[in-house]
C-alpha cells in the first residue's frame, strides 16, 4: 500500500514538472514572437531541445542538491519592457562607473539607464544586437558572427540554456577587435523585478590579442536589495526569475578579466550559465561573488581549445536566512601546457545552503597540464548546510593536478588569539569572516566595485 501511494505521488510530481516546463516554454516562445531579432531557425532548434528535456528534480545527478520545487508554485509570465524610475536602480548603477554600461531591466534594454554606448569606436563594438543590426555596416559584420558564435558553445542543450535561446528578447554584444586594449571596464547591468521570468543573453567576443575587463552585475530594486540585507525581515512580495546565459569566445592570445556580481532581491530565482571557449595562449579569469537571491545557481563551463591556455576561477558566496547558492563548474583541458586555478569559498549562516560541484577534466592530449581546485566552506550555524563535490577526471599521464575541499567553523584558537590582543570575541569573529571572504574580493580589479563589495561583506559580517 505504501509503495502504491509513493508511486502515485511520484507520478503526480512528474506530471506537475512536465506541465510547468511546458508553461515556461510557452512563455519563452511568446517572448520570441515579440522579439525584433527573429532567429526562427535557432529558436526552433532550441524548442525541440526543451521538448526532449525534463524539468530538473533531485533524481538528476546535476541537480541532486538543489531543489527547484519552490519554483513550481510560481506562475511566471514573460517579461515585458517596463518604465523604470531611475531612483530604483541608481544606488546600484552608480557603482559601475568609468566605462560603457549596457543596462537591461527584466531582459529589455533600457537606453536611459545605459551609458557611453558608442558604436563608432574602432576598438570595440558594444551594444544591444537589435540596435546594432539597424546599422548596415555592423549588420554585415555581425551576420557571420551570429552564425558561428551565438548559441554555438558546448552545453547549449541543457534545459534552462535552451529555454534562454528560445526566449531571449535581445542580446548584449561585446566585441573587442584584434590587438585592441580597452582600459575602462565594460559593464552589463541586469536589473529584475516583478513576477516575470527574464531570459537574458550576452555574447562576448575577444578577437586575437584583445584585452579587456567585463563586469556582469545582477541586481534588484534598491528597496528589495536592502530588505535582503536583514536576516529574518519580511521578504519582498514579488517573485521573479532571471535565466541568464553568457557566451565568451577568446581568440588566440586574448585576455578577458570577467567579474560577476549577483546581488538580487531575496525573492529572486537566479539560474545562470557562463560558457567560455579559449583558443591557444589565451587567458581568462572569472571572479564571481554571490550575495543575493532566494535560490541561485551559476554553472560555468570553460573549454580550452588550444595549447598554453590559462584559466582562473574565483568564487565567493555569503548567505543567510534560507538562501541557497549552487556553483557548478566544468574545466575541460584538452590541449597540452594548459593551466587552471579554481578557488571557491562559501560562508553559510542561519538555515542557508551552499552547493559546490566542480569537475576538472584532463584529456589524454592535455599533457603537462597544471591544475588545482580548492573549495573552502565556513559554517556559522548548526542549521546551515554545505554540499561539496570536487571531481578530477584525468586521462593524461604527465600532469600536475590537485584538488581539495574543507568544511569548518570559525577556529576557537584564532578567536582566542585575537582576544588576547584586546579584541572582543564578537569583533574577532567579524574580522575572521571578513578576512575569509576578502581573499576573493581582492581579485576584483575594478577599484570602485572592490570597495563596494568590501563594504557589503563587512556589513554582512556584522
Amino acid at each position: 500500500m505504501t509503495n502504491t501511494v509513493s508511486s502515485a505521488s511520484n507520478s503526480a510530481a512528474k506530471v506537475n514538472r512536465e506541465t510547468y516546463l511546458k508553461h515556461l516554454l510557452t512563455q519563452a516562445a511568446a517572448a520570441a514572437d515579440e522579439s525584433p531579432l527573429g532567429l526562427k531557425a535557432l529558436r526552433d532548434q532550441a524548442i525541440a531541445l526543451v521538448n526532449e528535456r525534463s524539468f530538473p528534480s533531485g533524481k538528476d545527478e546535476e541537480w541532486r542538491f538543489t531543489d527547484l520545487s519552490k519554483m513550481l508554485d510560481q506562475p511566471f509570465q514573460r517579461s515585458q519592457p517596463v518604465y523604470s524610475q531611475a531612483d530604483d536602480w541608481n544606488a546600484h548603477l552608480k557603482l559601475l562607473s568609468d566605462g560603457t554600461c549596457l543596462t537591461t531591466i527584466n531582459g529589455h534594454y533600457d537606453s536611459s539607464l545605459s551609458r557611453e554606448v558608442d558604436q563608432s569606436t574602432d576598438k570595440a563594438i558594444v551594444g544591444p544586437l537589435s540596435e546594432l543590426l539597424k546599422n548596415s555596416d555592423y549588420a554585415e559584420k555581425l551576420g557571420p558572427i551570429l552564425k558561428d558564435k551565438l548559441a554555438q558553445i558546448k552545453g547549449g542543450s541543457e534545459v534552462f540554456t535552451a529555454l534562454n535561446t528560445v526566449g531571449f528578447a535581445d542580446v548584449m554584444v561585446v566585441w573587442v577587435q584584434a590587438d585592441q586594449v580597452v582600459d575602462a571596464p565594460i559593464y552589463i547591468a541586469r536589473g529584475s523585478q516583478g513576477g516575470f521570468i527574464s531570459h537574458v543573453r550576452s555574447l562576448v567576443i575577444a578577437e586575437r590579442h584583445a584585452k579587456f575587463t567585463l563586469v556582469e552585475s545582477f541586481f534588484g530594486p534598491a528597496e528589495a536589495t536592502n530588505a535582503q540585507c536583514s536576516v529574518g525581515q519580511d521578504e519582498p512580495t514579488e517573485t521573479c526569475c532571471n535565466n541568464s546565459v553568457t557566451e565568451i569566445w577568446l581568440a588566440e592570445g586574448a585576455q578577458v578579466n570577467h567579474i560577476r556580481v549577483q546581488d538580487e532581491s531575496a525573492n529572486t530565482f537566479h539560474l545562470a550559465k557562463t560558457a567560455v571557449d579559449q583558443a591557444a595562449n589565451s587567458q581568462y579569469q572569472c571572479t564571481a561573488v554571490d550575495l543575493g537571491a532566494k535560490l541561485s545557481r551559476h554553472h560555468v563551463e570553460v573549454y580550452q581549445s588550444g595549447a598554453q591556455t590559462d584559466t582562473k576561477l574565483y568564487g565567493l558566496s555569503a548567505l543567510g536566512d534560507r538562501q541557497l547558492a549552487d556553483t557548478h563548474s566544468l574545466l575541460a583541458l584538452t590541449y597540452p601546457y594548459g593551466s587552471a586555478t579554481q578557488i571557491q569559498k562559501n560562508i553559510v549562516d542561519d538555515q542557508s545552503h551552499c552547493v559546490f560541484n566542480g569537475k576538472v577534466y584532463v584529456s589524454k592530449e592535455a599533457q603537462l597540464t597544471d591544475a588545482s581546485q580548492l573549495n573552502r566552506n565556513l559554517m556559522l550555524s548548526t542549521k546551515a548546510r554545505v554540499d561539496t563535490k570536487p571531481e578530477l577526471d584525468i586521462i593524461a599521464d604527465n600532469v600536475k593536478c590537485a584538488h581539495g575541499a574543507t568544511v569548518s567553523q570559525l577556529q576557537s584558537d584564532e578567536v582566542f588569539y585575537l582576544q588576547s590582543r584586546g579584541i572582543s570575541a564578537e569583533q574577532a569573529q567579524r574580522l575572521l569572516l571578513y578576512g575569509f571572504g576578502m581573499e576573493i574580493v581582492e581579485k576584483v580589479s575594478v577599484p570602485s566595485l572592490k570597495e563596494a563589495l568590501s563594504v557589503r561583506l563587512r556589513d554582512w559580517a556584522s
